[in-house]
């Protein structure tokens, strides 16, 4: 074993029961919004297959992105609002909050009876689902010592990849079921949400975010009191979203990094997210059950992006947050085009998922791991949950125009390739972000 292995197994062994709770609960949040997330992308044909009239049948893939698009919007919404709450209450009760109203949500989609009522209840569900993030990014962040902020944010960020495997390996044995299978997936969704809840109610406050609410409350009372405030307490005293875009470092930090979280969320949301419906109906041209490949498909991809939500933080403390964001998205950018073009072999395609979801669906963890440390605790919560939750804004546009593609296309491969083309923006953008390695 190397020095730099050993001394850090040695610093994980000495983290307090606090860090570990508050990083299992994070993990479990995350996790239920990964399952919830992907339970939808898994389903959204055979439930739309039973919801669309014939007429709009021949239309299938346009609606399944604008499914997948309104739950986005829906969850950019309920996400900035989370991450605003956050820093005003707390990042534990936040996150309780958060818990409740997505655990109550998500059966709501088991009952939906046509296509505009399922999109009603994705929006509402996509407002609980988005609050969750921020808040557990947070207090990741500050509970966990600076030495392996990293490491402990790939491990959070891991929890959607969990999710998202959960959930296929549910499809594999619920997919069967019936013409109701896809509402049972929606209904076994709540129960994750509750052990989050219950490990959630364990969890002990941030002392960081304690400290700068005091801080906060004093420049309030000395501004309510007609005194003037510095320039400091001035900060403390603005609404954290006005802060956010007042302070000149801070607004330019932000509109960086909201241009790479828009290119990890499109680039997902419009290529990626379709990786099951993609082996699937190669499985189907061959004969072969697309619902029992499409399944396998998400489990593999989701095994690759489990390793690389975790190996990310590794990478990041070993050779620097910028330099580990521009792998991830190169590397995703030549493999678009590998799996959606290139290789049309079903083994090799089914091989080519896992690294592509190593990449892909991996890079997500850039977001907890560097944003954390350019945001101010005062303003942490809103900061980075804005930057990760505004992209979907405009990222809603990816399933739309994916799914536009495919229909007039009638084929994944050129959509996928030039939605793909956004990881370029990301490449150049992290050119300009701080590195944040040791500071």
């Amino acid at each position: 074993m190397s020095k730099e292995v050993a001394a850090a197994a040695g610093a994980t062994t000495r983290l307090s029961r606090k860090q570990w709770t508050t990083l299992l609960a994070a993990n479990m949040g995350w996790m239920f919004d990964g399952y919830e997330t992907y339970a939808l992308i898994l389903v959204v044909g055979v439930a739309l297959k039973q919801l669309l009239t014939p007429a709009q049948l021949p239309h299938l893939p346009f609606y399944a992105g604008a499914l997948i698009a309104i739950t986005l919007v829906g969850w950019g919404v309920g996400g900035i609002l989370g991450g605003i709450l956050a820093d005003y209450i707390g990042r534990r009760r936040a996150m309780i909050v958060a818990i409740i109203t997505y655990s109550l949500l998500t059966g709501l989609s088991a009952i939906a009876w046509s296509w505009t009522s399922l999109a009603v209840l994705r929006f509402l569900v996509g407002l609980g689902l988005g609050s969750e993030w921020g808040t557990g990014t947070a207090i990741v962040a500050e509970v966990w010592p600076d030495h392996m902020r990293a490491k402990g944010a790939g491990m959070m960020q891991s929890g959607l990849g969990i999710g998202f495997f959960i959930a296929s390996a549910v499809w594999y044995f619920v997919g069967g079921a019936g013409p109701g299978a896809w509402r049972y997936m929606f209904l076994l969704g709540i129960l994750p949400g509750l052990g989050a809840l219950w490990v959630m109610s364990r969890v002990e406050e941030s002392e960081r975010w304690q400290a700068a609410d005091q801080a906060r409350r004093r420049a309030r009372a000395r501004r309510q009191g007609g005194a003037v405030l510095s320039e400091e307490e001035a900060r403390y005293a603005r609404f954290t979203l006005s802060d956010l875009w007042l302070d000149r470092r801070l607004r330019r930090l932000t509109v960086l990094a909201s241009l790479m979280s828009l290119t990890t969320t499109l680039g997902w949301w419009g290529i990626s997210s379709w990786v099951p419906a993609y082996v699937g109906s190669l499985a189907a041209h061959l004969h072969l059950s697309p619902t029992h490949y499409a399944s396998i498909a998400g489990m593999l991809y989701n095994l690759g992006a489990i390793a690389g939500y975790v190996s990310l933080g590794f990478i990041a403390d070993a050779i620097g947050r910028r330099k580990t964001a521009l792998l991830y998205f190169a590397a995703s950018l030549v493999l678009t085009p590998i799996l959606f073009l290139w290789l049309h072999n079903l083994s090799w395609v089914l091989a080519a998922t896992i690294v592509n979801g190593f990449f892909t669906l991996g890079q997500y963890t850039w977001m907890p791991v560097w944003l954390p440390e350019v945001y101010p605790t005062r303003i942490r919560g809103t900061g980075v949950a804005f930057v990760f939750n505004v992209a979907r804004f405009v990222a809603f546009l990816g399933p739309l125009l994916s799914g536009f593609i495919i229909a007039r296309l009638g084929g994944y491969g050129i959509a996928a390739t030039s939605v793909g083309m956004i990881y370029l923006l990301g490449i150049v953008v992290a050119f300009f972000f701080p590195e944040t390695k040791g500071k």
